[in-house]
């Protein structure tokens, strides 16, 4: 696969980014337990052994008046520069090792496809994620024989408290809840950062590049709506499924110039038939 395309992975919507993901305290791919890690372009370390319940302190949310989903970045690099990527892409080349052996041998294969850098392609997420899979299928074979999980007790016992932060590693990135509770265990705070709005900035960096690689003067053609979902399913391809959409997932392309003047557009309804509005 990686053999006979490899200027496929390297250029479709390809670009550079930090990105973060939960690592095993002993630096191992972890999806439950574990710290903040993050690193930028480069591969370089940015930041390490962040407690997750300190997030506040490493993310700010930007809100932008052309969208209803918040910008994340971290705060030590900025709202220009501190946008970062989630998910097995991030995942796979911020750990140190897998520790179920099959899937470390993999791991070892991709790291070493990509040479010094780090892979920025998009498309390099699927194979990233069949790791994934591949790791999740050697774990499930343990986890059965787990003893917590074979045993009786199903709630965890502990001291009260009023406020929470909870974060895992989903199948599309980085989770966090975080939860404030008054006496009558009310919700009074609830802050949620889920996967694909830690990957807005570069879901919409994605879509620009496979833009500027497909666009053929003004006019919006089918095949650039494909691409341009091509590029968004490499990040989310639960998306079309989360937005309650049958058979292809609905989606409008518009081109407009700088005074803001529509020139063209296309639109693809969920039945998978075109239309242009102009």
């Amino acid at each position: 696969m990686h053999h006979q395309s490899p200027e496929l992975y390297n250029s479709f919507g390809a670009f550079r980014a930090n990105y973060m993901s939960i690592v095993g305290l002993d630096g191992g791919l972890d999806l439950y337990h574990g710290h903040l890690r993050g690193r930028d372009e480069n591969g370089n370390i940015l930041f390490d052994g962040v407690d997750y319940q300190n997030y506040t302190q490493l993310i700010a949310e930007e809100v932008k008046n052309w969208s209803y989903m918040k910008f994340p970045y971290l705060k030590s690099l900025g709202s220009e520069k501190g946008w970062y990527r989630v998910g097995p892409l991030s995942r796979i080349q911020n750990c140190d090792f897998i520790s179920s052996p099959l899937a470390e041998v993999e791991r070892r294969d991709f790291v070493a496809f990509s040479g010094v850098m780090p892979m920025h392609a998009p498309l390099g997420y699927h194979w990233a994620r069949m790791i994934e899979m591949l790791h999740a299928a050697e774990m499930i074979k343990d986890l059965l024989h787990d003893d917590d999980i074979m045993g009786s007790d199903l709630i965890v016992t502990g001291e009260r408290g009023n406020e929470g932060v909870g974060v895992i590693e989903a199948p599309r990135g980085t989770l966090i809840h975080h939860y404030r509770v008054d006496e009558n265990d009310l919700v009074t705070m609830c802050n949620l950062i889920v996967s694909t709005t830690h990957n807005n900035q570069a879901m919409n960096e994605a879509v620009r590049r496979v833009a500027q690689q497909y666009l053929q003067g003004h006019e919006v053609t089918e095949g650039l709506l494909n691409h341009i979902e091509v590029a968004i399913r490499a990040f989310d391809p639960c998306l079309s499924c989360a937005t309650h959409a049958l058979g292809k997932m609905p989606l409008q392309v518009e081109v407009v110039n700088e005074a803001g003047e529509q020139l063209s557009n296309l639109s693809r309804s969920s039945d998978g038939t075109f239309s242009a509005l102009i």
